[in-house]
């Protein structure tokens, strides 16, 4: 994640970021201006400034400086959260460039409390494990999918419109997805890793030849470009507005926890709370210069997290290539225009598979959880429930006053509020046993293990009522060792186990007190090598058939050992006791 490339593949790579990122980033501007009434030009004004803003904020959350910015590959772009706020503060103060003036000065606001609450956010990561970050991200992808198939259509400007749904603008975007299914499909490595640029480019072409494409836009635009700070006045700082951008960019916190964890989960980087004060404070602060450049709120861009993903370029230094694109389009109206020629349909057929595969970075990481234990399946289908209110039943929250709809209004933070409160709810303020992981992959290796006859299946250890062990005795606290260790006790840390160990009972207590290699006993790999450096050996005292041993006592078959007590048959072990034990983990 830290390579510089060669210059030809940063600038490609770049690039690629660039278009996939540009059509959700020009649409803030232009829902906004339109809702504002303000004039083309000044459109066009509000487009090149959130393009330089948006350059600037990338290059801040993948370079980073001191202890802002993540550095990681996450692409910065205008949130879709504040849209709604942002035109309900405009039109209440009289629409036009006075409306945008309250904006800014909300924005303003909005950003400097995002800065301010970032370490204390980044200190909550523990109340974000993964049946949170993966429900977040998961919903983030369903949520997205409608907006790519809205483009698919012909884009949002068509939608009620004769033209939305022409055969023509559904075959550019199958066309599209299936150009980047076969590169990635038969491609070289390299190949793949631009599957995206090549869909776009290969749908643009085809749609230019048929005279679907336009470039009468490029030749109207100017070939510069500069945005002023406080280009249409002072901000005024409005009590209200401020404190309804102060609530939106509190959830948008929330999305930007799920989005680092994302791309932590895809790049292998690790992600603690230091990290997500760092991309929260990036936040705050692009949020801030938003305000001052005429520009919005920002945070990750979801569709280049799924293009990471797909590409598996995970370069932050590409990120920041597209960061110095995205300032020269802002600063180069002409070269704006060209990238925003390419068709919506076109758009969106990339759309559909970046987007699903942020879907798929949620599933994967809740493949992490266990969905068989009902509180976690409830986080989960409860989440996905809210998440989809605002899409299906858009006129439910139309009644709510403004900051209301600035929580409920949108789908990705509803189910992601969702999922935090549901996850305190049953995990935090309720049974934190709860929360622990528990090794299925173990426990399925084990109980093969046990059905075949093999004496690991004593190491295994599950309850014969199907409660969970974890539940009972966490595994990182717990009795016992790992499922493919025969003989073993408890639990993976601490428990009594197999023999004696490193400084005491057995391959059991193995983090504090009783552990696996020295002492009395044996090693896990070594059956019956009694003790490590001296005492009893294999046939005496705790040795390996007597005593402590291999039959009696401590030892294979009676007392703590394999058959009755502790061991693999009976009280605690692989067979059944009165609490309804059924394995000596």
């Amino acid at each position: 994640m830290d390579e510089v490339l060669p210059l030809s593949k940063l600038s490609l790579y770049g690039f690629q970021h660039v278009l996939a990122f540009y059509a959700g980033a020009v649409l803030v501007p232009i829902i906004l201006g339109n809702s504002l009434g303000l004039s083309a030009q000044e459109l066009v004004y509000l487009i090149n400034a959130d393009l330089v803003t948006a350059g600037i904020a990338t290059i801040i959350q993948a370079w980073g400086f001191w202890r802002i910015g993540a550095r990681l590959p996450l692409v910065q772009g205008a949130t879709f959260t504040a849209v709604s706020p942002m035109i309900a503060i405009g039109q209440g103060a009289g629409g036009g460039t006075a409306g945008l003036l309250v904006v800014y000065g909300a924005v303003i606001t909005g950003g400097i409390a995002t800065y301010l609450f970032a370490p204390f956010v980044g200190r909550l990561a523990a109340y974000f494990p993964p049946i949170v970050t993966g429900t977040l991200l998961t919903v983030i992808g369903i949520v997205l999918i409608p907006l790519a198939l809205q483009d698919v259509g012909g884009g949002p400007d068509l939608v009620g419109e004769s033209g939305y749904g022409d055969p023509a603008h559904v075959a550019y975007a199958a066309g599209t997805l299936g150009l980047i299914l076969l590169v990635t499909r038969f491609g070289g490595p390299f190949l793949r890793s631009i599957a995206v640029l090549i869909g776009l480019m290969g749908g643009t072409a085809v749609a230019w030849l048929l005279g679907d494409v336009s470039l009468g836009a490029v030749e109207e635009a100017d070939w510069l470009g500069i945005s002023t700070p406080f280009h249409y006045g002072v901000p005024e700082f409005s009590v209200f507005p401020m404190l309804a951008m102060v609530v939106v960019m509190m959830i948008t916190m929330v999305e930007t926890t799920g989005d680092v964890y994302a791309m932590g989960e895809i790049t292998g980087r690790k992600v603690d709370g230091e990290t997500v004060g760092r991309a929260l404070r990036a936040d705050g602060l692009a949020t801030v210069l938003g305000g001052v450049f005429n520009s919005f709120p920002y945070v990750a861009f979801a569709e280049n997290i799924g293009l990471v993903r797909i590409s598996r370029v995970t370069s932050r230094f590409v990120v920041v290539a597209a960061g110095v694109f995205m300032i020269l389009l802002g600063l180069i109206p002409k070269a704006g225009a060209v990238v925003a020629s390419v068709p919506h349909p076109v758009l969106g057929g990339a759309a559909v598979a970046m987007f699903g595969m942020v879907a798929t970075v949620g599933i994967q990481i809740l493949s992490k959880v266990d969905l068989r234990e009902e509180r976690n399946a409830l986080i989960l289908a409860v989440s996905l429930g809210a998440a989809m209110l605002p899409a299906t039943v858009e006129p439910l929250f139309e009644r709510m006053p403004t900051e209301v709809r600035a929580v409920l209004g949108s789908g990705i933070t509803l189910g992601s509020l969702t999922a935090v409160l549901l996850n305190l709810f049953f995990h935090s303020f309720g049974d934190k046993r709860a929360r622990e992981d528990i090794d299925w992959d173990g426990l399925a290796d084990a109980d093969a293990d046990a059905d075949s006859g093999s004496p690991a299946g004593g190491a295994a250890g599950r309850r014969d009522d199907a409660e969970d062990w974890n539940a009972w005795a966490p595994r990182a606290a717990g009795q016992g060792v790992p499922a493919a260790r025969p003989g073993d006790g408890y639990a993976d840390n601490d428990g009594y186990g197999g023999g004696y160990g490193d400084g005491g009972h057995g391959g059991g207590y193995r983090a504090a007190g009783y552990t696996g290699n020295g002492g009395h006993g044996r090693p896990a790999a070594t059956p019956g090598t009694g003790a490590d450096g001296a005492g009893p050996a294999r046939d005496a005292g705790y040795g390996q058939d007597a005593g402590y041993g291999r039959d009696t006592g401590y030892g294979q078959d009676t007392g703590y050992g394999r058959d009755t007590g502790y061991g693999r048959d009976t009280g605690h072990g692989h067979g059944a006791d009165p609490d309804g034990w059924n394995g000596g983990r």
